[in-house]
């Protein structure tokens, strides 16, 4: 509300403390809640790179109150959905996951090998040693999507108990100064930590595309 039109106008005004000074990354603190303003949606929207005009604004932000009503945080896909009912926008991610598999031991270098398919429906496949199953992971999707990008953050959560417990990835990565963020949630963590990354891509990938900033038709 108040709070996040204070921050995205002087930042200093409401926040004592550099949020990345302390490693939380700037593109990250506005959350979109129940009490968030047309600015804050607006700045949340600007991030997927899109752009709208205050016609469409304000039918995405009557269509927002109400799911947010019902939800403690509104996320990037209950936007993205928003976005295609109330502005005629699509967001279609570039990449997708169809397969990852590793290879990891005691006497042998973690190779992983992943298999992608562009929004066009054709599959790419590559392969990668890395430090780690997670950093195989990420070496053989880096391969395949060409994207510099600098990974900062990786983190990972029990979302549900016992051996076959879920667990959720969050991953930040950072490009040309913007941080992007990409969470997945699986009962295989390598499987999780791939979707994240993808998911982390996609969001950059929106923002970086020629024609974005897109303007919505009314």
């Amino acid at each position: 509300g108040i709070h996040q039109d204070g921050v995205l106008k002087l930042r200093e005004t409401y926040e004592i403390m550099d949020p990345a000074s302390i490693g939380i990354p700037v593109g990250d603190s506005i959350v979109l809640t129940k009490v968030s303003g047309r600015h804050g949606l607006r700045a949340r929207i600007a991030d997927l790179g899109v752009e709208l005009d205050e016609e469409a604004l304000g039918r995405v932000y009557d269509a927002f109150k109400d799911v947010a009503d019902r939800k403690d945080e509104v996320d990037d896909r209950d936007l993205q959905a928003i976005l295609a009912e109330q502005a005629s926008v699509q967001l279609h991610d570039q990449w997708s996951l169809d397969l990852v598999q590793v290879s990891a031991g005691d006497h042998s270098a973690p190779t992983a090998t992943v298999r992608l398919i562009d929004r066009e429906g054709e599959a790419h496949q590559d392969a990668a040693i890395g430090t780690g199953p997670v950093d195989a992971i990420y070496q053989a999707i880096n391969r395949v999507v060409g994207i510099e990008n600098e990974l900062t953050e990786f983190s990972v959560k029990s979302v549900t108990e016992g051996i076959d417990a879920v667990g959720e990835v969050t991953i930040r990565i950072e490009a040309e100064g913007r941080t992007y963020t990409g969470r997945a949630a699986d009962t295989d963590i390598l499987v999780a930590s791939a979707r994240a990354y993808l998911h982390a891509l996609n969001r950059l990938t929106n923002v970086a595309a020629p024609h974005q900033p897109v303007t919505a038709a009314p």
